[in-house]
């Protein structure tokens, strides 16, 4: 894909994002996840701990699933076909962009491939081109679940992005200032504030003026970062990753953690977790968050 392939305009993807989410709110094909937030501090780190405020519609969703999926002998694929109301842009000839139907953050991104892909499937070329498009439209986090371990809630390939900051009460993404202490060798960083296995890299500034041209050196990285974390492609004609783990990638750096467990007790942890924002049920999780502390929860799920 070259510049002249983006099938959407540059410098209006975010207009079109605000745009889609008021019409699709009017119309009911949105259905945000009402939440409260509190933070939560470790070590330095001022976590952001989101209460659900009604678990009852993402609950409703879940039923209607294995409904269809009992109607039907498949699973539920909600990217093919996608709902028209929640659709945003066409990004090239290999990837479009969505709303999340049942946000918890507003502006939530879904950069859907066209085709069927495996979520477990290693990221490629496409993949960050068509990120790297989004990226270069307007400040956000971009993350990945790779695998059912990782949190991932979908199998049809879906990276996602949020805009920052997250809150506006809060850091830009709680986890920044560790992330400034990470050292390097070779390339590859690791901060010894985290008590998980993980490997980072400082993204080139300039790579967001020109992310197609960019997206080979990114996967380059990624590769990288995956291999110092122990995970590769199962075999050398796999496309499948060997184990799962979460993607995260800002304008400035990209991380990945390897994951052991999809939760900690009835705690769900995904990408985002790892960006020191977690997300619980009810008073009942919140508690345990602040007993165990979240960095020996990310801990226990990382690897």
């Amino acid at each position: 894909m070259s510049q002249n392939q983006l099938l959407f305009t540059p410098g209006t993807l975010w207009e079109r994002l605000k745009q889609q989410t008021e019409y699709a709110l009017e119309c009911g094909a949105l259905q945000p996840i009402p939440t409260e937030y509190e933070f939560v501090e470790q070590d330095n780190i001022r976590f952001l701990v989101r209460i659900l405020s009604n678990l009852s519609r993402k609950d409703d969703a879940k039923k209607q699933q294995k409904k269809k999926k009992a109607e039907t002998g498949k699973d539920f694929n909600p990217f093919l076909p996608y709902e028209q109301d929640l659709f945003v842009a066409d990004i090239s000839k290999t990837h479009l962009c969505l709303l999340n139907k049942y946000n918890v953050v507003d502006n939530h991104l879904l950069i859907v491939t066209r085709e069927f892909e495996e979520q477990e499937n290693l990221l490629n070329l496409q993949d960050f081109q068509a990120l790297g498009c989004c990226m270069a439209e307007f400040d956000g986090l971009a993350f990945y679940n790779g695998g059912k371990v990782a949190g991932a809630s979908q199998r049809h390939k879906h990276l996602q992005m949020i805009p920052l900051p997250m809150v506006l009460d809060g850091e830009r993404i709680p986890i920044e200032r560790a992330i400034a202490t990470a050292t390097f060798d070779n390339g590859i960083g690791v901060t010894s504030e985290f008590p998980f296995r993980h490997a980072l890299v400082k993204l080139d500034s300039g790579w967001i003026n020109s992310p197609v041209d960019s997206a080979g050196e990114i996967l380059a990285s990624y590769f990288a970062l995956l291999k110092a974390v122990g995970i590769e492609n199962s075999d050398d004609k796999s496309e499948k990753q060997s184990g799962d783990y979460n993607l995260l990638v800002t304008r400035e750096w990209m991380l990945v953690v390897s994951r052991s467990h999809e939760s900690f007790q009835s705690i769900s942890v995904n990408s985002l977790g790892f960006a020191g924002a977690l997300l619980v049920k009810n008073q009942e999780q919140m508690k345990i968050i602040k007993e165990h502390k979240p960095l020996n929860i990310l801990r226990d799920v990382g690897n």
